[in-house]
């Protein structure tokens, strides 16, 4: 039997890039902010590997996040280098943190792999749609914290954390940026995973 070495991979990864961005952080209570729910989120993926053997794709797609949104809470996603994205695309704004977005829909895919390997759904219009509404929803709730941080927190270490950089839309596109990574996800596991069990 072939050992599977993409936890040790995910989880070894993790912690390095973990350790390199935890060295002098551009603001450390944003850096706090930023990571605990990466933290947090990492700590969920182990504790479901337990009960469930996530396929090599599902870690890829689950570090994107994971890789990005620690690197942002190093800068700040506002100031992330990602300036020959916004230049080449001539942006007015850094759309690192959209690209983060885009990332987490990418859950999409092992909570579906999750709903078929376990038969926890007969009917594949919730295979296909609860993955999906998921992403919406946590996405949703994100918002609502970064929206309570900034206006709770200190007013420049919210300011960094909500990261609207001046765009009043910015957590409608946010949630957008969330919901076609759910798609783009969903394609993937049907062109991949559900192709192969039919």
């Amino acid at each position: 039997m072939k050992l599977n070495r993409s936890p040790a991979i995910f989880f070894g990864a993790y912690l390095v890039l973990f350790a390199i961005c935890a060295v002098e952080p551009f603001e450390r209570t944003v850096w706090w902010a930023e990571n605990l729910p990466i933290i947090l989120l990492v700590g969920i993926v182990a504790f479901i590997r337990r009960h469930h053997e996530f396929s090599s794709m599902s870690y890829v797609l689950m570090f994107f996040l994971v890789g990005l949104h620690t690197i942002g809470g190093h800068f700040t996603f506002e100031r992330v280098p990602f300036d020959w994205v916004t230049n080449a695309f001539d942006f007015e704004r850094n759309h690192y943190d959209r690209m983060a977005h885009f990332c987490v829909g990418f859950y999409a895919f092992p909570i579906a792999e999750i709903l078929r390997k376990h038969s926890l759904v007969n009917s594949r219009w919730l295979l296909y749609l609860f993955p999906i509404f998921s992403i919406v929803t946590l996405a949703a709730a994100y918002e609502l914290f970064e929206w309570q941080y900034a206006l709770l927190g200190d007013p420049e270490a919210g300011a960094a954390v909500l990261g609207s950089q001046g765009d009043v839309w910015d957590a409608q596109k946010d949630i957008l940026a969330d919901t076609l990574g759910a798609l783009f996800g969903m394609g993937l596991f049907a062109l991949t995973v559900d192709k192969q069990k039919r």
